[in-house]
């Protein structure tokens, strides 16, 4: 696959995750939002992010999102990427190694 065709890949993520770090932080869907778009713009000086909508529907309903916006998330939240990624979602496909 193309690098580009592969940031537009689709993933399945661990709503439970997702929330439990949003939870511990003590943040809102809202606020989760305003913490991604803040780590975009450090990281890259563009202000992207998701709106509080994906983030109910990655929570409660396990939406796939593109690998791009998976990547926003983690940024926000301040964790690796593969750690918000459900079950069995990269078993077949290539990816970093879990070191645990």
């Amino acid at each position: 696959m193309r690098p580009d065709a592969d940031i537009q890949r689709l993933v399945r993520l661990d709503g439970l995750a997702v929330r439990r770090r949003r939870h511990d932080q003590g943040w809102s869907p809202r606020q989760l939002v305003v913490a991604i778009e803040e780590a975009s713009f450090i990281a890259s000086g563009l202000r992207k992010t998701l709106t509080p909508n994906q983030i109910q529907a990655i929570e409660e309903r396990e939406e796939r999102i593109s690998y791009a916006d998976l990547l926003l998330l983690a940024d926000g939240l301040a964790c690796d990427p593969s750690d918000l990624i459900a079950e069995g979602e990269m078993s077949s496909k290539r990816g970093r190694p879990r070191l645990h």
